[in-house]
């Protein structure tokens, strides 16, 4: 059989089936709490106050509430820790680093005519880090199954011929190939193959599809890594408008970008009766990247010199994303009292073909009350509809069934926010808590999110400095692979969040202008 190759620069292949899915979609549907120090004290409740620029994040028709001219930077460092649980063994890995994650300002401007309804404009730009997605996960645990199961599940119906090197046939070359026309599926069977994890029932038949595994049924130590780094940003270019000192409208326009990269490595040993393979090293590295565009429409009404109502519409992210992926597998086996060391690492890059995301969209309502110059407290409720969340391509065969998967297993989920705010002269005291429902239809997946806040702020005259802390906590599971090995470890992730801001008042207005 002869084959032809279609490589590009010798490492690129182009694979026929994506590897997106559940997880992934929403991965790139969800948002951290990020933002301004004074935001995330608050734990994001602004969207019925407006006067901070984050605020424009949660509800666009907040930049209408400021008076004067104003400009944010902030930084955070991020304290995550993720507990896992497999198999009774615990675990535990951790990841601290420093961010730059949100920057921007509002200019607003007075009508100068005063018997127009509107009485002001402000146009604002903010760019706040939506996502953070570094993170670390540990697992480790003695199993009953074995990653041999994975490479049985992919191999069988596969054409023995398929996973074969022929004369002058390279691990590169046939890899590659099986990349541009078999898809990612086969390539799996052929690592689990050329690392003799896998052998065919009928070794003499070309033909053969049925497959078996080399590695005895027993006890399975097992030790699973992984890494993720990258981020998720918005650039949101806004406008607003007041409407008789006691509407506010605003409108943003939102381009959105991320890039993710992440790296799963299964370490697996077994001293099973009958084991050829007693050791496998099986790792898997993903670089998505990708950007997209939405928008947000909202409103604030001033009820009452003290009581202020908000309403929010955030469109779908119409994301357009790119994929690649590569793959390296070594073993260890035993033959007649022989020990063979095997590293088949290709050094291909599967170059996947642009597909699209489209997230959901979602609704807000707020409220605040305004104690004179006292402080406030608001309150926000959102929904957003994850089951909405669809997949589409050109060859949309695979994400056909994806999406069918988003619709079987996710809902719709909602979010609430608290928070409040005492001053006392130049010192602003801070502190919020919020709650998201799990997406997933069985909480199992993925629990509930809870989370509370508390900061200060300090009002210099020209400028101001803002600090908070923020925690969040929530359960899960993470399923070792999608066939096969489909075990599951039980997760407990611990967010710590320590931002401060500096906030540059182009004028020197008084505390109560900032809203």
């Amino acid at each position: 059989m002869k084959r032809f190759y279609f490589l590009v620069l010798t490492i690129l292949s182009f694979a026929t089936i994506q590897s997106q899915n559940l997880t992934d979609a929403l991965l790139y549907s969800t948002e951290n709490l990020n933002g301004t120090a004074r935001f995330n004290a608050l734990s994001g409740a602004f969207g019925a106050l407006g006067g901070d620029i984050s605020s424009i994040a949660i509800n666009p028709a907040g930049s209408a509430v400021f008076i004067n001219s104003v400009g944010s930077a902030t930084l955070s460092v991020v304290d995550k820790k993720n507990k896992s649980t497999y198999f009774d063994t615990n675990s535990e890995a951790s990841y601290v680093n420093l961010k730059f994650n949100q920057a921007g300002f509002v200019f607003p401007f007075s009508n100068p005519n005063q018997n127009s309804a509107f009485n002001k404009f402000s146009l604002g730009f903010n760019y706040i880090a939506s996502n953070n997605y570094d993170n670390n996960v540990f697992i480790a645990g003695t199993g009953n199954t074995s990653i041999g199961t994975f490479f049985i599940a992919q191999a069988n119906g596969v054409p023995l011929n398929l996973l074969q090197l022929q004369e002058n046939e390279t691990i590169s070359s046939l890899y590659g190939y099986l990349g541009v026309n078999e898809g990612v599926s086969t390539q799996n069977a052929f690592l689990g193959y050329q690392g003799f994890i896998i052998e065919p029932v009928n070794s003499e038949n070309l033909e053969n599809t049925a497959y078996y595994s080399t590695i005895a049924p027993g006890s399975f130590n097992q030790k699973y890594y992984y890494s993720s780094g990258g981020y998720q940003g918005k650039y949101a270019f806004n406008f607003a408008a007041e409407i008789n000192h006691m509407i506010s409208i605003g409108i943003n326009l939102n381009s959105n970008n991320f890039n993710y990269r992440k790296s799963t490595f299964l370490n697996e040993t077994n001293n099973n009766a009958g084991s050829s393979v007693n050791y496998v090293g099986f790792q898997n590295d993903l670089y998505t990247y990708g950007g997209g565009f939405s928008a947000q429409f909202g409103a604030i009404a001033k009820v009452t010199n003290s009581l202020r109502l908000g309403f929010t519409y955030d469109t779908p992210i119409w994301h357009h994303i790119y994929e690649e992926t590569t793959q390296y597998l070594e073993t260890s086996r035993e033959v007649d009292g022989v020990t063979y060391q095997e590293s088949i690492n290709p050094r291909i890059i599967n170059v996947f073909s642009k597909h699209r995301l489209t997230t959901p969209w979602k609704i807000a309502a707020s409220g605040a009350y305004i104690f004179g110059k006292s402080g406030l407290i608001s309150f926000d409720y959102s929904y957003k509809d994850y089951s909405s969340t669809h997949f589409s391509a050109s060859d949309s065969s695979y994400f056909s069934s994806q999406n069918t998967i988003i619709k079987n297993e996710l809902k719709g989920a909602s979010a609430i926010k608290i928070g409040g705010e005492y001053r006392i002269n130049r010192l602003s005291l801070r502190g919020g808590y919020q709650y998201e429902e799990s997406p997933y239809k069985k909480n199992t997946n993925q629990g509930d999110l809870t989370g509370f806040s508390g900061g200060f702020g300090l009002y210099l005259g020209a400028y101001s400095i803002d600090f908070s802390y923020s925690r969040i906590q929530q359960k899960g599971a993470l399923q070792l692979y999608d066939i096969g090995l489909t075990d599951t470890a039980s997760l407990d992730h611990i967010r710590n969040n320590y931002t401060v801001t500096v906030c540059l008042l182009y004028t020197s207005p008084s505390p109560r202008d900032r809203g």
